[in-house]
């Protein structure tokens, strides 16, 4: 029976300045692996290391954008250089969009699928030619329960974490043979800064009660913590998940069995 352990894993997670992101790059490295994190956030960035600097942990950063090719090749290189090989990437970097088919804008929907799609892409591409000569490799992908059941007002989001979906199958399928496993996490909603700052914007002097109803469409009562969707991550990118690809996994407090 193979153990649920990364260590000395070679890592790279997007989106990791905050949120899911921040909370996989923080579990990884406790874990024992060797971290590097992307975010277009620098700041970010540098909390994620000062927090941590007390720790014995290793974590590299890199302030990228995702969707930019030219950028995430440099990451995949730059780690390369240093480490010799990369054993997981987890793509948590993404952006989210309130609205339905009349209220988003064009502008809306490329923004949204130039992060949530494109980033996805740029980063699965980047890192590729290392796991194909390695014959070995794992990618886990962020999706969405929205991905599986329509969500009121998450239009574009909605169409952007489907995408991802079908990019993670295409990748299992193509890549099988390879060595190369490809899952996507599908959570519900989870509590991160995005959800207080949304609160904060739209709901002034009424964010507990809208933080309770955003809580209750969660039948087991509550969001999810970003640590639980970095611990199915880790599941997944351990040698205990080898028999699991091209799957989409639900992390949704009962919302799809109700």
């Amino acid at each position: 029976m193979k153990s649920i352990s990364i260590r000395g894993q070679v890592v790279v997670v997007t989106g990791a300045a905050s949120g899911i992101g921040r909370a996989t790059a923080e579990l990884f490295a406790s874990e024992g692996a060797t971290v590097h994190a992307v975010d277009l956030d620098a700041e970010g960035l540098d909390q994620l290391v000062d927090s941590n600097r007390h720790q014995e942990v290793d974590v590299q950063i890199h302030t990228a954008d995702v969707a930019d090719a030219a950028s995430m090749q440099a990451v995949a290189r730059a780690v390369l250089q240093k480490r010799g090989r990369i054993d997981a990437l987890v793509n948590s970097a993404g952006i989210s969009h309130i609205g339905t088919l009349d209220s988003t804008s064009e502008e809306d929907l490329d923004r949204t699928y130039r992060v949530n799609v494109k980033g996805t892409y740029q980063a699965c591409r980047a890192v590729l030619p290392a796991m194909l000569e390695q014959s070995k490799g794992v990618i886990v992908n962020l999706a969405s329960i929205a991905s599986l059941i329509g969500i009121k007002d998450r239009f574009a989001y909605s169409i952007t974490k489907g995408a991802v979906l079908s990019l993670t199958r295409s990748i299992a399928v193509d890549y099988i043979s390879k060595g190369i496993r490809c899952n996507c996490i599908c959570p519900a909603r989870v509590h991160t800064p995005f959800v207080d700052g949304f609160l904060r914007r739209n709901y002034p002097g009424r964010e507990a009660e809208m933080f309770a109803e955003l809580s209750a469409y969660q039948p087991i009562g509550r969001m999810a913590h970003p640590e639980e969707v970095a611990a199915m991550a880790l599941y997944l990118c351990s040698d205990a998940a080898q028999f699991i690809t091209g799957q989409a996994l639900p992390l949704d407090g009962g919302v799809l069995v109700m």
